[in-house]
C-alpha cells in the first residue's frame, strides 16, 4: 500500500539557534497550572490497575494516539505493564478498531496469547508525566512516538524538548525513546537532553513492522524515521 505523506515542511536547516536558550530557562521553572479533573480521574484509575501488580516494570507510551504502539509494546515486553496516554478522546476511543489489531488478536487468540499487560487512557500528557513525577513510579521504559514535530521556526517552544514539561520527562526517568520523521528534531531532543547532562544516541530506524499509524504511513510515502534513545 502506498502512502500519501508529505515530507516535512520547514523553513529551519538545523538545530533552533534559540534552543539552547529555552532549554536552560525552562530548567528552573515549575508548573503551578491546576491538574485537569479527567486527568487525575484517569492517573487514579491507571494507578488502582498498576498496584495490582507491584513487581513488574512499568513502560509509558505518551501520545500514543489510537494506542497501536501501546499494544505493539504489550507484546514485546509481556512481563511490564504498558500505559498508553493521549490527550483526545476521538483518537483513544479508536483504540481496538482498527484493521491490525482485531487481525493481532485473532491471531493471539488462536494460540491462546491474548494480550491484557496495557491500558489505554484519555489524559493530558503534560498533567499526567506531574502526576506520575510526584508519585515516583518506577518507569522502566519511556517512548514519544511521533510527536507533532511543530516544523516551523517560530513554532520551537511546542517542541517536548523546547518546553517546561522536559524537566517531568528526565525526573520519570527510565529509558527514553523518541521517533520522528523529521531528523531535526531528534537532534534537537538530543541537544536539550545534553544540555541537561544526558547523553543521546540517535540512528535511522530500519523498517520493519510499523510500530503506529504515523509510521506505517510514512514509511509507506517513502520516509525515513529517526530514533533517539538515552538513558534517564
Amino acid at each position: 500500500m502506498q502512502g500519501n505523506s508529505r515530507s516535512i515542511s520547514t523553513n529551519q536547516t538545523d538545530i533552533h539557534d534559540k534552543l539552547s536558550e529555552i532549554v536552560l530557562r525552562h530548567q528552573n521553572s515549575v508548573n503551578q497550572k491546576p491538574i485537569q479533573a479527567h486527568t487525575q480521574e484517569a492517573y487514579e484509575r491507571v494507578s488502582a490497575w498498576l498496584k495490582q501488580f507491584p513487581e513488574k516494570d512499568i513502560i509509558l507510551d505518551s501520545c500514543c494516539g489510537i494506542g497501536e504502539s501501546t499494544w505493539r509494546l504489550a507484546k514485546q515486553y509481556p512481563d511490564a505493564l504498558v500505559v498508553g496516554v493521549d490527550k483526545s478522546a476521538v483518537r483513544v476511543e479508536k483504540h481496538g478498531k482498527q484493521e491490525e489489531y482485531q487481525e493481532f488478536m485473532q491471531g493471539e487468540a488462536n494460540t491462546g496469547n491474548e494480550v491484557s499487560n496495557y491500558c489505554v487512557v484519555r489524559a493530558d500528557v503534560i498533567d499526567f508525566w506531574r502526576l506520575v513525577k510526584a508519585a515516583n513510579w518506577s518507569v522502566a521504559r519511556h517512548y514519544l512516538l511521533y510527536p507533532n514535530p511543530y516544523p516551523k521556526s517560530a513554532q520551537v517552544q511546542k517542541r517536548w524538548h523546547a518546553t517546561a514539561s522536559l524537566q517531568d520527562i528526565l525526573a520519570i526517568g527510565g529509558t527514553l525513546t523518541v521517533r520522528s520523521n523529521w531528523q531535526i528534531y531528534v537532534q534537537e531532543f538530543a541537544k536539550a537532553l545534553e544540555l541537561c547532562g544526558r547523553n543521546a544516541a540517535i540512528n535511522q530506524v530500519e523498517q520493519g513492522a510499523p510500530f503506529t499509524p504515523f509510521e506505517r504511513k510514512y514509511w509507506n510515502s517513502g520516509q525515513q524515521s529517526w530514533q533517539l534513545v538515552s538513558s534517564l
